[in-house]
């Protein structure tokens, strides 16, 4: 019953009910009480027009002792002189006490509602009229029974009070067929995503082709799922690129070690500890990545400082490093001032990604240039290696990509580096690109620091 409750299409309904029931319900009353007024009224304007008759009359003389008055008992009549004698009456109240004991100071009508008259089973509304005849004064009532009035309101009363629950009902079911009708694309969008499990993210909710909020609602749906299918497809080809690139130097240390440990009179283990100490700086380096990005795909890259940083020092610092690591001839020569915001330690380690990159492909000659231009710092870093085909240099910012041919696996690389650097380089406001040409050559834009000029 709770959950029944919970449904959209029986709150609506119980809310249509509520609405409407007390629209209903206070209309009602208000139609109620105008037609008791209206019915009212009418009888006020019948009384005032009678009693003038009848004053008339008195004032004529020509009344008699008997005042004919139409429609039976419902309507009396009756006149009283100074004195409080009744001088003429109808024949239903010949007998009977006055009508009202109000006697008013001037000629204008005067209503009045006497409610225990002792011969009338419902109130009496009164005209009551004064008027001056042959040196007298009389008081001429005129009296109608509220008899009709009240079994007239009291049938609407009754027609209301069975018939407004009645639309209040059909209100709030016409409200139920109306929303399960609206609702029963979203219960088909429902069942379709309930079916779609790990494995099936390639489905999509159909589409109603109609704009409006059920139609946007599917486009949302379908564009999440996308994202979804997107994601997990990267995640799954991450663990395989990770899983793959952890097992191959691992198992080529533990084959080494065993080979050698089988032959030990035969090594030379000075040489061996290097080995293995290289390559366990790979296995560091390549860890530092998978961390590096598994962190951004918690979260994207945030730069949670933004601090004015010197970029030339950034990267004659970098350089200096990468000399100390690579033959290569590392010229800094058209390095010059640039400063941008950011985090010094995310910027140091995209113009050491870059730096690594070109070392492990370079010939003989790196160029690393730097210059402000048009409110940006651009940085090249330029190799004379064999250089990247065009349909290959966007697939290179993607993880764990390497071109086979002449940028090649046996270089050294994890394939997160230049990965690593897009992710930086764009939560900095800039961009990276692997420009055309011979060789490879990177370049970097960022914004140039507020603090500038």
């Amino acid at each position: 019953m709770i959950r029944r409750l919970a449904s959209v299409r029986l709150r609506v309904a119980l809310a249509t009910v509520l609405v409407v029931g007390a629209a209903l319900a206070v209309g009602g009353v208000t139609l109620v009480r105008l037609q008791q007024r209206a019915l009212t009224s009418d009888l006020d304007s019948t009384a005032r027009t009678r009693a003038r008759d009848v004053a008339q009359s008195v004032s004529d003389g020509t009344f008699a002792d008997v005042i004919p008055v139409p429609r039976g008992e419902n309507n009396l009549a009756q006149v009283v002189d100074q004195t409080g004698r009744i001088v003429a009456a109808s024949k239903n109240v010949a007998d009977d006490p006055r009508l009202s004991r109000e006697v008013p100071h001037s000629t204008k009508t005067v209503i009045r509602t006497v409610r225990n008259y002792p011969e009338a089973t419902h109130p009496l509304r009164v005209a009551v009229k004064r008027v001056h005849a042959r040196g007298q004064d009389y008081t001429v009532y005129v009296a109608s029974s509220l008899g009709p009035v009240s079994r007239s309101t009291n049938s609407l009363a009754r027609l209301l009070a069975f018939g407004l629950p009645l639309l209040a009902l059909l209100a709030g079911l016409l409200s139920w067929i109306a929303v399960s009708l609206a609702l029963r694309p979203v219960e088909a969008i429902r069942r379709e995503v309930e079916l779609i499990g790990g494995e099936d993210l390639h489905r999509r909710v159909p589409d109603p082709l109609v704009e409006d909020e059920i139609g946007r609602l599917v486009g949302t749906m379908n564009a999440m799922l996308a994202r979804l299918e997107v994601a997990t497809d990267r995640q799954r080809r991450f663990v395989a690129d990770a899983s793959h690139e952890l097992r191959s130097p691992l198992t080529g240390m533990r084959a080494e070690l065993e080979v050698n440990l089988a032959h030990p009179e035969q090594v030379e283990w000075s040489v061996v500890a290097q080995e293995i100490l290289d390559d366990t700086i790979g296995l560091q380096r390549l860890v530092d990545d998978l961390l590096a990005l598994a962190a951004a795909d918690a979260a994207p890259v945030n730069v949670t400082r933004r601090d004015p940083v010197d970029l030339d020092e950034i990267v004659m610092a970098e350089a200096r490093r990468a000399r100390n690591r690579s033959s290569a001839t590392i010229d800094t020569g058209s390095v010059s001032g640039a400063q941008v915001d950011g985090d010094e330690e995310q910027l140091s380690r995209v113009v050491r990604n870059l730096l690594d990159n070109a070392a492990r492909y370079a010939r003989s000659t790196i160029t690393v240039s730097l210059a402000e231009t048009e409110g940006d710092a651009v940085l090249t870093v330029a190799d004379d290696g064999p250089g990247v085909p065009e349909a290959e240099r966007e697939r290179i910012f993607e993880r764990f990509a390497r071109h086979d041919a002449s940028r090649s696996r046996s270089a050294g690389g994890t394939g997160l580096g230049l990965a690593i650097s897009r992710e930086i380089v764009v939560a900095h406001g800039g961009s990276i690109s692997l420009d055309a040409g011979p060789g490879g050559r990177f370049t970097v834009l960022l914004p140039v620091s507020d603090a500038v000029g």
